[in-house]
């Protein structure tokens, strides 16, 4: 795929003013998130779609994110309709704030490694807003992660998750991990590929999401002062079920994919 790639000046001297105003808002939203969580998610955690209609707690955490995105210079742009819940969710993964662009558009339970969940205060907020954790390489935890996955989505909620199984770099889609499509199949829910897309002036920004061997303090800070650009999230067309064919599930997913992410005018 030929991907472009802007990057920015080598010298950015507006990025010094960028913290300047950022930093203090983002510890205000923190702030926020952290009442939003204590006396508004933990009474409306099992909250589902009725009728099409969005729960209040559910457009608090699209608001929320929005206004995340914003403080990063970001601004959510949504291409395609989202099915209505429950919807079992497939995204591309480029950096940790593809969850929070993901949310701005609709509020999901994510599938996360196990780790985020002892990050102080972070793994609070993801556990209130639903997350489901999974200790990378272990089957049994991806057993017990994937009848969550079925509950929730039988009980009305909609669920996200990266079937890469981890973030890529320099705008490579990885291979699609396809025992994960099972979810969809066991508890009859449709399954709908999405395309998370930077970009400035229509055209890729693929340096937006994580560098190679880079920390996940480093993107932050990184992201913190950038230049602002859009955020694009691209409902794409639903994915038939195709019982004991996981692996084309995953194949035609990742092709959806990756044909949302090339420029249009390449």
């Amino acid at each position: 795929m030929d991907t472009a790639t802007i990057s920015l000046p080598i010298r950015d001297r507006m990025r010094p003013l960028r913290y300047l105003w950022r930093v203090p808002l983002l510890l205000l939203h923190t702030v926020l998130a952290i009442l939003l969580a204590a006396f508004v998610m933990s009474w409306n955690r099992h909250s589902v779609m009725r009728d099409g209609r969005e729960p209040f707690a559910h457009k608090l955490i699209r608001w929320w994110s929005t206004m995340l995105l914003r403080i990063f210079g970001l601004r959510s742009v949504r291409f395609g309709q989202p099915l209505a819940d429950p919807v079992l969710f497939v995204a591309n993964h480029t950096s940790w704030i593809d969850i929070v662009l993901l949310h701005s558009q609709r509020a999901v339970c994510f599938v996360a490694k196990a780790e985020i969940a002892r990050w102080p205060l972070v793994g609070w907020l993801a556990a209130s807003g639903g997350t489901i954790f999974h200790r990378r390489g272990s089957n049994h935890s991806l057993a017990a992660v994937m009848q969550v996955m079925v509950e929730r989505l039988r009980a009305g909620r909609s669920v996200a998750v990266f079937p890469e199984g981890g973030t890529g770099h320099d705008g490579v889609l990885k291979v699609f991990h396809a025992r994960i499509f099972q979810a969809a199949l066991d508890a009859e829910a449709p399954l709908q590929p999405v395309a998370l897309r930077f970009a400035r002036d229509g055209k890729r920004i693929v340096d937006a999401g994580f560098r190679e061997h880079e920390s996940f303090l480093a993107n932050f800070l990184r992201l913190l002062g950038s230049v602002p650009m859009d955020a694009e999230v691209h409902f794409l067309q639903p994915v038939p079920a195709t019982p004991d064919a996981r692996r084309k599930m995953a194949e035609l997913s990742r092709e959806r994919i990756a044909a949302a992410l090339e420029d249009r005018d390449a």
